[in-house]
């Protein structure tokens, strides 16, 4: 995330990439998507910051977790 907004939490940032990417098809319902570590990397944050991306997303009904097997897109995803 090179484009980082100083003025708004990064994590927010994060949820918001994986937010669109679920909206755009990028991520369909079913699909796992990338783990802590690799959403860290590609986005050029702190693994702690992707962490909680995704944390904030599987409780606001985005995502679920799937334990030893990866974070997925829920079926029906919230609509807002």
């Amino acid at each position: 995330m090179s484009d980082l907004d100083r003025t708004r939490a990064v994590w927010r940032q994060a949820a918001a990439v994986v937010i669109d990417r679920i909206k755009d098809g990028t991520y369909p319902p079913g699909t796992r998507v990338p783990s802590t570590l690799e959403l860290a990397t590609e986005l050029g944050v702190a693994s702690s910051t992707s962490q909680k991306a995704l944390a904030h997303l599987r409780a606001e009904g985005w995502l679920r977790g799937e334990t030893g097997i990866g974070t997925f897109v829920v079926d029906q995803p919230p609509n807002d």
